[in-house]
């Protein structure tokens, strides 16, 4: 005799279950794994919006760092956790749209292994040299670099990362040879512009903001298509020497593929009010970013055309991985 349920009566039993998760959801704290190590742009970005998040959900969530080949372990972790909500990934514009156009055989689908939940941030980059650089402006830099090839390097959070594809551009448009030098996150390698050990580093304006207004580092440019509102008499890269010169940043947030809907809808809610909150945007603003809440499929649309854009990019400018 065949106990089994039908088809029909197994997926209202299903429904049913979801439904009771979501309606329960979060009963436990929530991980949000985090590529890059402690201390870089990331991690501040991500506290302030997390949070405020996580008090209005009733549970803490907790920062995870998870560094290494270039951010792919910690996409894997979440690609293959439970769909369940409880563990996120802190989507970076690297993992999602730069990394898949550069690494063959990644162990995640930037569109297939997640559920997009928000945006967090579009991230105002900049270009900064050690100061005993003796250049003053992005077209000294490049006429440096070609009196002197193969004999600067600029440093980088990893490779695939925003930082990696700004360099390789820099390099292509401007004709010049620099060496890469990767890092395991943007920390690392801002310590080491500061000592010396490098001498051109490709930065995220959050993190690079204090050592400019110190005078550890000397700024050049800014990497985005306008001038950043923080540093409004620094130029872009575009109007300073390589007219077309583009390349912005973004972080968010993305749950394993599977997870229930209503799941990501009340974490998505959350996080956009977050985003919303004057404090909260007030210290992302401060930080030169500019705030993208925005709703899943928004957010799925958006990973998609920005893998096609930097996908060409890098087949155009013949752009490797080191």
């Amino acid at each position: 005799m065949n106990l089994r349920p039908p088809y029909a009566l197994c997926g209202i039993l299903l429904a049913l279950a979801t439904g009771a998760h979501a309606q329960t959801f979060p009963d436990k704290p929530i991980r949000l794994v985090m590529p890059f190590p402690p201390g870089g742009a990331s991690e501040g970005v991500a506290r302030p919006i997390t949070q405020k998040a996580g008090t209005a959900l009733g549970q803490n969530i907790i920062l995870d760092p998870r560094p290494g080949a270039s951010g792919a372990i910690a996409a894997e972790l979440v690609a293959k956790s439970p769909p369940d909500g409880y563990t996120l990934l802190m989507a970076t514009s690297a993992l999602f749209s730069i990394l898949p156009g550069l690494t063959p055989n990644l162990p995640y689908d930037p569109v297939k292994s997640y559920a997009p939940v928000s945006r967090f941030v579009t991230l105002n980059n900049v270009l900064v040299v050690h100061p005993s650089l003796p250049v003053g402006n992005v077209k000294e830099l490049i006429a440096l670099a070609k009196r002197r090839p193969g004999q600067l390097n600029y440093a980088s959070a990893g490779n695939g990362s925003t930082f990696h594809l700004a360099g390789e551009m820099f390099k292509s448009m401007a004709k010049i040879d620099l060496v890469h030098v990767p890092y395991k996150g943007g920390a690392p390698a801002q310590i080491d512009l500061i000592a010396g050990q490098v001498q051109v580093l490709f930065d995220s304006l959050s993190t690079g903001l204090v050592p400019i207004r110190a005078g550890r580092v000397k700024v050049l440019a800014v990497t985005t298509r306008s001038r950043s509102p923080v540093l409004p008499e620094v130029p872009t890269v575009a109007e300073a020497a390589l007219p077309g010169f583009e390349v912005s940043g973004w972080f968010g947030v993305v749950a394993p593929a599977g997870t229930p809907p209503a799941v990501v809808a009340k974490l998505n809610a959350e996080i956009v009010r977050a985003l919303a909150a004057p404090d909260v945007r007030e210290r992302l603003l401060g930080m030169g970013h500019e705030v993208s809440g925005n709703t899943p499929a928004e957010f799925a649309a958006f990973i998609s055309a920005e893998l096609a854009k930097y996908s060409k990019v890098i087949k155009d400018n013949h752009i490797r991985a080191d």
